[in-house]
């Protein structure tokens, strides 16, 4: 497994480069809006002002780190655990939350369920529920990509519970044949909801099925950010030259549950969950940054009290705004709304009268 901070934030000289100074701290930065995040909508949903959400707690080294080795015009094909690479892309947070709460700014229309997001500006394609449909569409652009010769390498995330879907091997097989211009990068956090890796695979890895399909593979640290841009930078760099696809297993653990309807006290033990802490991402790039003096106390005060604002301003603008009209819930449909819709439109919206009286 490829590693490359040292227990004591330290590294080889020669990875310095890989992510400089500045962009270390904004980084840094980028996570602590992350988790404030994650803590404030769990909570909202919790009083009822949020019908759903997830959480990415404890692997942003994984999102944020891939995230920043790309070019900002590669596409991100996200699952709904990857808000970090949004943070990156710099996407409004005002726009994040009305996706969230799917008010009428929701580009969506509050059409999708929260926490599935798309920003073509930021090239950010649809999130989808079926787990493992963006892998197909990640292998459909990067053959683009090459045909085109536009230079583009597209990511996919997914979770190692998506390496057991079919869409896995299919996106993946065909990739190697097309030589896609494509990155699909495993989350493996150890759980598929509540299945344990352990009962999916026999094999010693996932990365070793890259062998199966004739790519270049690796396991890395997912903890690990420095590790994380490495292998993700080498992945582009090996697409964008001809040298096909790459699948890579970044090794994580997510620290919180898996939704707002999961209970992960039912099925994994406490002691795996503190014996996990130690290995955290933040407290890992943290320590980094002390080592390479670009991180103070004064500056880590600031970056949660900046996060806590944006977050609390991102709520209240969200909230401002109304659900989408009911009767929005038929456009879109048709061009051309034919009869049998409209007749359906005006039957829905005269038992909506009718129940107000």
């Amino acid at each position: 497994m490829r590693s490359i901070l040292n227990e004591d934030g330290s590294c080889a000289e020669e990875f310095l480069d890989l992510v400089p100074d500045g962009d270390l701290v904004a980084i840094l930065r980028a996570i602590a809006l992350n988790r404030v995040m994650d803590r404030r909508l769990m909570t909202l949903q919790r009083q009822g002002r949020l019908g759903f959400y997830l959480t990415s707690t404890g692997e942003e080294a994984v999102t944020v780190g891939a995230a920043y080795a790309l070019r900002k015009d590669d596409p991100i094909f996200l699952t709904y655990r990857e808000l970090g690479a949004l943070l990156w892309r710099q996407a409004p947070l005002n726009a994040i939350m009305n996706q969230l709460i799917g008010n009428t700014q929701d580009v969506n229309k509050g059409r999708q369920m929260p926490v599935h997001y798309c920003f073509r500006e930021y090239h950010i394609p649809s999130v989808s529920s079926p787990v493992g449909t963006q892998l197909p569409h990640a292998c459909g652009f990067g053959y683009a990509a090459r045909l085109l010769k536009t230079g583009q390498v597209a990511l996919a995330f997914l979770g190692e519970g998506a390496a057991s879907q079919g869409d896995f091997h299919a996106a993946l097989n065909f990739s190697g044949v097309l030589n896609a211009q494509a990155i699909f990068l495993i989350r493996n956090n150890g759980y598929a909801i509540s299945t344990p890796e352990s009962i999916q695979t026999r094999a010693r890895s996932l990365a070793i099925r890259a062998e199966g399909y004739g790519i270049a593979g690796l396991r890395i640290d997912g903890n690990d950010l420095l590790a994380v841009v490495q292998a993700v930078k080498e992945a582009a760099e090996r697409a964008r030259s001809g040298g096909g696809p790459t699948l890579i297993e970044a090794l994580t653990y997510r620290m919180g549950a898996h939704s707002s309807a999961d209970d992960p006290a039912r099925y994994r033990p406490e002691e795996e969950a503190q014996q996990w802490e130690q290995f955290d991402a933040l407290a890992r790039l943290r320590l980094h940054a002390r080592w390479r003096d670009v991180w103070s106390d004064t500056m880590e005060e600031e970056a949660w009290a900046d996060a806590e604002k944006a977050v609390s301003q991102m709520i209240a603008d969200g909230e401002r705004w109304p659900p989408p009209p009911v009767e929005s819930l038929f456009d879109d449909v048709y061009e051309r709304m034919p009869e049998s819709l409209r007749t359906q439109k005006e039957e829905y919206l005269r038992f909506l009268r009718e129940k107000k009286k």
